[in-house]
């Protein structure tokens, strides 16, 4: 690549909006913009010109993205999902699904709780407009895996936008989403919290049925770490004796 540090600064600004389409998440983006680019610069002379730079990079993004992915407790498994979906007896209130895909908000709750590689196809075919044989190509997998990919991704939207309505309804009432509230916790933890906001997460762990238990475990940890400082911190005679020794032989 012929001068690659300003070839890839050129592509700073496409490499941000990919990797936020892809993890919804704009400090996670920023951390795989930074590594791809250190990636790019560490094997720039392994690009032979094959492909655009913008696929190359895309490429590396996308890689690093899935090292990173995890499965989440609040993922779907879409296996599990596939299954509801051969069952002839299972359906979802269609108007209440279209109602939650019409709000950002609900969109992306639901989306976020796509495994990863699921996810992206849909977003980069339905909100990108990829085609499937670009997404393919990305992920280097051949072009019926990416079919299914695309086709499993849909069908866990649909049952994730369903079980987003049904769980609204159990939190009805609640002030607050409850990972709008789960970010401001360690703050209010610390007693640093706006107190109109430090009131809306007070009232939001009232009622919730599952943030308490979350803030119950921090405050937990929180204060048995502030005992680690009570720990004996001597130095082992060993470890004295080892220290001595070298010092003496300087």
């Amino acid at each position: 690549m012929n001068g690659p540090r300003e070839s890839l600064e050129e592509h700073v600004q496409m490499l941000y909006r990919f990797a936020s389409s892809i993890t919804r998440n704009p400090d996670l983006a920023g951390d795989l913009v930074q590594d791809t680019l250190i990636r790019a610069l560490e094997r720039a002379d392994q690009y032979r010109g094959e492909a655009p730079v913008e696929a190359w990079l895309r490429r590396i993004l996308h890689n690093l993205a899935v090292d990173r992915a995890r499965r989440a407790a609040h993922e779907i498994v879409v296996e599990e999902v596939e299954d509801r979906w051969r069952d002839d007896e299972y359906t979802v209130d269609p108007a209440a699904v279209a109602e939650r895909a019409e709000t950002r908000e609900e969109l992306e709750d639901a989306l976020v709780r796509l495994p990863f590689i699921y996810r992206v196809s849909v977003i980069l075919h339905d909100a990108e407009g990829w085609t499937v044989r670009e997404i393919a190509e990305l992920a280097d997998i051949s072009l019926p895996a990416a079919k299914q990919r695309l086709r499993r991704g849909r069908m866990a939207l649909v049952t994730a936008l369903a079980e987003g309505h049904e769980r609204r309804q159990r939190l009805e009432g609640v002030p607050m989403r409850c990972w709008d509230a789960r970010q401001h916790v360690s703050d209010y933890l610390d007693g640093t919290l706006h107190p109109p906001t430090a009131r809306l997460v007070e009232a939001h762990l009232q009622t919730c049925p599952t943030c308490p238990p979350l803030y119950a475990a921090l405050v937990d940890a929180h204060h048995h770490l502030g005992g680690l400082r009570d720990l004996d911190t001597v130095i082992p005679p060993e470890l004295d004796r080892r220290i001595r020794s070298l010092l003496a032989g300087q």
